[in-house]
């Protein structure tokens, strides 16, 4: 039997082939895609040189979510149907990371589209542990920015920033990811100013909970209006772009004892004043995707309505057409896209 798959062959546009589908094993599920979104991490690889742990061909996505088709040995808690999300990242249990409950950065991960075969396909097959329940209430392919626009920001708000009732925090990026910052930090109970170059992003953001916004078509400058709008600096400024000047912006948003947590991907060499960061007892934090054990908890954030995902869903791509949908991300049209097989 064979599906319909968009392969990445090592150039920045995919093609869209007949494969065979894939067989699940012991401990795995075989799962019928209903939407794999389209990240700007998949743009690293086409357009930017990033090398994939599996050298191409490879499937890419890593967003995904579908239903259960059929299962391996060793599989009993799955039945066909069963609406399911798969996280971007899975984990070995077993390592010295995931047992101290970091499973999000275990010494084995494996990446959905970057490891293993990923979601821009009809099917996928996981491990049968590390998939998780949707519930009817969550719309089953808008549902699949989940597994890491959402996660991924909600793990960086609660787990590295640990953002607390009250404090001003102030996000730089608002697009697919930084947007789920914004509304993850609203619900943890803090005051978000939003920072971006672009002004519909920003009224996206002040329609998620942040109360003031800052069009910074040169970010480096814009840690000034965020000192001036917090009354001397953020608690905790988290950057959701992955450039070295919103980096070095961000850290110069945040006031005394504060932090800054970098989010966003950069492969440059960032400069940091060290005397500021000592003086003035600051921190700098890294924040990775998101560790399984925190999945049920933002499932149910999502389907109780404190995470929105209509809002940030700018519509449905059809695999055929998936490289249309990645113009769309570089040009920077929409927050989330979603292919569907």
């Amino acid at each position: 039997m064979t599906m319909r798959a968009a392969l990445y062959r090592g150039v920045p546009r995919m093609e869209v082939e007949d494969l065979p589908v894939p067989s699940p094993s012991a401990g795995e599920v075989l799962v019928k895609v209903a939407g794999c979104g389209i990240c700007h991490t998949d743009l690293h690889y086409l357009d930017h040189g990033v090398p994939t742990f599996k050298k191409p061909p490879l499937v890419l996505g890593h967003e995904i979510s579908g239903t259960v088709e059929s299962w391996g040995e060793e599989v009993s808690d799955w039945e066909e149907g069963d609406r399911v999300l798969l996280p971007a990242v899975t984990s070995c249990g077993t390592c010295s990371y995931c047992a101290s409950g970091r499973s999000n950065i275990c010494a084995r991960m494996k990446m959905f589209g970057n490891d293993v075969d990923g979601g821009y396909a009809e099917y996928v097959v996981a491990p049968a542990r590390e998939i998780y329940p949707l519930p009817d209430s969550i719309p089953l392919i808008e549902g699949s920015v989940i597994a890491d626009a959402v996660s991924t920001p909600w793990h960086a708000v609660n787990n590295r920033a640990k953002i607390q009732k009250g404090e001003e925090v102030v996000v730089y990026g608002v697009g697919g990811v930084g947007i789920n910052v914004v509304q993850c930090a609203v619900a943890a109970g803090a005051r978000v100013t939003a920072v971006d170059i672009d002004a519909s992003k920003l009224e996206k953001a002040k329609e998620l909970g942040a109360t003031e916004t800052i069009c910074a078509p040169q970010g480096e400058s814009a840690h000034k209006e965020v000192k001036r709008i917090t009354g001397g600096g953020a608690h905790c400024a988290i950057e959701a772009i992955g450039r070295a000047d919103t980096i070095q912006s961000a850290f110069s948003s945040v006031r005394r004892g504060g932090r800054l947590v970098v989010l966003g991907y950069t492969h440059e060499k960032v400069p940091l004043p060290m005397g500021k960061l000592m003086y003035h007892e600051m921190s700098v934090v890294g924040t990775l995707g998101c560790g399984g054990g925190d999945y049920p908890e933002i499932i149910r954030a999502v389907a109780e309505g404190e995470l929105a995902l209509g809002p940030i869903v700018s519509g449905q791509i059809p695999l055929e057409k998936i490289n249309e949908g990645f113009d769309l991300l570089r040009a920077g049209e929409g927050l989330r896209w979603v292919v569907i097989p």
